[in-house]
C-alpha cells in the first residue's frame, strides 16, 4: 500500500454509450484526454474510451499491497444523503447484498448533506475497526484526509454515485460529464440545434452535480443556438424538483423547448408543465418506474431521452468492487468507469411492468442481464476471479 502523506424483466435496452462511437472511430489505439495513458493502457478498447474528457481525478492503485479479510466482515456505509427514493434504494440493496454475505454485518450512517457530519461519521468508523467503509460522497475532496486516515488504519474505503479525488479510495463510477455532453448533445438533436432549454440540477456542491455541468457546458458551446432559460437545484428530490420547475415557468413565460435534468425526476417535471398548461419538452436523466408509469398513462404529455442510472444497479456494482478488494483482488487503478445503458422513448413500452404507476416513485427498472458483466470488473483488476456471493439472477425485480 501506498503511504498517505496527510491531510449512480423483459427490457431490451442496448448499452450503447460513448465507447461504441469511439471504437467505430478508431479511439482504440489512442491516448484518452486527460488520463495518463500508462494507467489505462492494459484495460481493453471498450472500457478505456471511458476515461475520455473524465473529470475525476486518476490515480494508480493505492492497493497493491493490500491483504485480504479474514474473518466475518464489519462492513461500514457512509451516506451523505437519504432524501430521496434512489438513495435509500441503493442503501437497501447494499444492505441486502452485505447481509447475505455469511457472517457479515451492516452499519449506516447518514449525514443528511452535512459535509462535516460525514467526516465525523467516517472517522468514528474508523475507530470501531470497520473490515471496509463504502460511501456516497458528499464532497469530492473534503473528505480526503478522513479517507487517508482510513488508508493508515487498513480500512478500504469504497465510493459509488460519486468519486473522491484522494488516492487512497477506491472509486466505482461512470463519466458523468460524458452523461451531461451526451444528454445536452441528445437534446440538440431533438431541436435541431436551436431551442430553449430549462437546467434542473442536483445537490449543489455534490461532485456528480460539477461533473454532468461540465459534460452539458461543453455541448452548449458546440450548439450556441441553445439557449438556457433557466437554471435551478431540485436536489433530487421530486417536490422540490417540482416547485422550482413551476417557479420557473411562472417566470419565463417564453417557450421551454427541453429540460436537461439529470436526476430520477423526470414524472414531476412532466406534471408541471402539464399543470402550467405548457407543451411538453423533451426530458432527460434517469428514467424510473414512475416515469414509465405516467407515460403509460399519458402518452402525449412524457417526452424522454436519457439513461438507465439506478439505485440497486449502483449498490450492486459498490459490492462488487469492495467484495473483490476485500478478498485481494488488486485494482489497476483508483476509479474503476462503468457503461450506462441508454433509454429511449422506444425501450419504455418493454420496460413497462404492472407496478409502474405515476405514484411508484421507489420503483427503479432493473434488466433481465447484468448490465455489467463480470467481464468487466475482472478487466479492471490485476489478479481477477468471481465476485464472492454474486449473483444476478438473485437481484430482486422491479416489481416484488
Amino acid at each position: 500500500m501506498v503511504k498517505p502523506t496527510g491531510s449512480g424483466q423483459g427490457a431490451v435496452v442496448v448499452v450503447k454509450t460513448a465507447a461504441c462511437v469511439a471504437l467505430a472511430l478508431g479511439a482504440a489505439g489512442m491516448a484518452v484526454a486527460g488520463v495518463s495513458d500508462e494507467l489505462i493502457r492494459d484495460l481493453p478498447a471498450d472500457l478505456k474510451v471511458l476515461y475520455k474528457d473524465a473529470p475525476q481525478t486518476i490515480h494508480p492503485s493505492a492497493f497493491d499491497d493490500f491483504k485480504a479479510v479474514k474473518g466475518p466482515l464489519k462492513w461500514c456505509h457512509s451516506e451523505s444523503y437519504q432524501g430521496n427514493p434512489w438513495r435509500v434504494s441503493l442503501a437497501q440493496e447494499l444492505k441486502r447484498l452485505v447481509l447475505s454475505t455469511p457472517g457479515a454485518s451492516f452499519e449506516m450512517a447518514d449525514s443528511n448533506g452535512d459535509v462535516s457530519q460525514q467526516i465525523s461519521q467516517i472517522r468514528t468508523f474508523i475507530d470501531k475497526k470497520c473490515s471496509v467503509i463504502s460511501s456516497v460522497p458528499g464532497s469530492a475532496t473534503a473528505l480526503n484526509e478522513a479517507v487517508a486516515a482510513a488508508y493508515k488504519a487498513g480500512i478500504p474505503f469504497v465510493t459509488a454515485a460519486g468519486s473522491v479525488s484522494s488516492p487512497y479510495a477506491l472509486n466505482v463510477d461512470s463519466n458523468f460529464g460524458a452523461w451531461g455532453y451526451d444528454m445536452m448533445k441528445a437534446i440538440a438533436k431533438e431541436l435541431g440545434g436551436k431551442g430553449s432549454v430549462l437546467m434542473v440540477e442536483g445537490i449543489a456542491g455534490n461532485p456528480i452535480v460539477a461533473q454532468e455541468r461540465q459534460g452539458a457546458d461543453r455541448a452548449l458551446a458546440e450548439h450556441p443556438g441553445l439557449k438556457l432559460a433557466r437554471v435551478v437545484n431540485g436536489n433530487w428530490t421530486a417536490n422540490v424538483t417540482k416547485t422550482v420547475v413551476l417557479q420557473a415557468l411562472a417566470t419565463h413565460p417564453g417557450p421551454i423547448d427541453a429540460v436537461w435534468t439529470a436526476g430520477s425526476e423526470s414524472r414531476v417535471v412532466a406534471e408541471a408543465f402539464a399543470q402550467a398548461g405548457r407543451p411538453a419538452p423533451l426530458i432527460t436523466g434517469s428514467v424510473t418506474g414512475d416515469a414509465i408509469g405516467y407515460w403509460k398513462a399519458n402518452p402525449s404529455k412524457y417526452r424522454f431521452a436519457g439513461h438507465g442510472v439506478w439505485p440497486q444497479w449502483t449498490g450492486q456494482t459498490l459490492y462488487r468492487a469492495a467484495m473483490r478488494l476485500l478478498d485481494g483482488q488488486k485494482p489497476r487503478l483508483n476509479t474503476l468507469m462503468l457503461p450506462l445503458p441508454v433509454v429511449g422513448m422506444k425501450d419504455l413500452a418493454n420496460m413497462h411492468k404492472p407496478c409502474m404507476t405515476a405514484d411508484a416513485v421507489s420503483v427503479f427498472p432493473t434488466l433481465p442481464s447484468d448490465p455489467v458483466p463480470e467481464r468487466i470488473f475482472d478487466a479492471y483488476f490485476r489478479n481477477p476471479a468471481p465476485t464472492r456471493n454474486w449473483d444476478y439472477a438473485k437481484a430482486p425485480s422491479a416489481c416484488p
